[in-house]
Parts: structure tokens; sequence; C-alpha cells
């Protein structure tokens, strides 16, 4: 990336961060000339790339050869909009790691909306493959988290 993409980045990423501020959103994402940016209030996220090459955030290994991972039946999805955690306190060991043997209804994550933690239970037993999401992660409604084949 050159310094000037870069610097224009920059600019863009303080122009959100303001557009934030002024509308107490708590974030927004934008594509703009093949580049996707997505800023997070709280310092949690800020994704700048071209938007055709965004990966997921921390999709390690042994990840599904499908474009969509949604579409794997092996896939668990947020429940709700909200905060993703994959300890269960900060500083604890994940729930699960790529290469961990899970079992139905074993609490993989927690996804934390209006102040309520929500734990997200896998709906079947497996071995989980591919993961998805960082701690601290926003996530959508429907976005991937891990899969479980």
């Amino acid at each position: 990336m050159t310094d000037e993409k870069l610097r224009v980045d920059q600019e863009l990423i303080r122009e959100l961060a303001d557009l934030l501020t002024e509308t107490g959103l708590s974030e927004i994402e934008l594509e703009r000339d093949g580049y996707k940016v997505r800023v997070v209030r709280g310092g949690v996220t800020v994704t700048t790339a071209p938007a055709a090459n965004l990966q997921p955030a921390s999709e390690v290994g042994g990840a599904p050869s499908e474009a969509e991972p949604s579409k794997h039946p092996g896939t668990v999805s947020s429940p709700m909009v909200g905060t993703a955690f994959r300890a269960p306190e900060p500083g604890a060991e994940p729930f699960v790691e790529i290469g961990s043997t899970v079992s139905e209804g074993q609490t993989v994550m927690i996804v934390e909306a209006m102040k309520t933690m929500n734990q997200i239970p896998t709906p079947r037993a497996g071995t989980v493959t591919a993961i998805f999401v960082e701690d601290g992660q926003p996530v959508e409604y429907g976005e991937p988290l891990i899969v479980v084949e």
C-alpha cells in the first residue's frame, strides 16, 4: 500500500470516527473505491482492506474451502448483534481452539448484547475446524463464528 493510499485511509478513518462521535453510533462501515473500512467505537476494530480480499478476522488453518462459511452445515453463527468473546473472562483460556473436540450443547463463545452475556452453544458434536472472530470483536446477526465438523 502506497504512502498516499495509507494517508487517504487514515483520513477516512478519522472522518468516520468523527461521524461516530457526532451521531452516537457505535460502529460504521463504508465501502469506497474497492476498499471496505469498518470503525468501531471503543477501540476494538479498525479494518481497511480491498473489499474483495476481506477475510474472517482469525481464520486459522483447516478452514472450510467453501467461499461462504455461512453455508457450511457445521457453522455456528451469531444469533444476535453484539460483541463476541472467546473466553469466559479476560485473561482466561478460550472456550475452544482450532482442533478442539466439542460435544453438542457445549459453550463455544459468548456474545454480549445490551450488557447481557449470552452463551453460544454448538448444535452438534465434532471438531472445531475454523474460528472466524477474535476476542472482543463486534459481530452481526447471522455472522459465522466457528465451524464444527
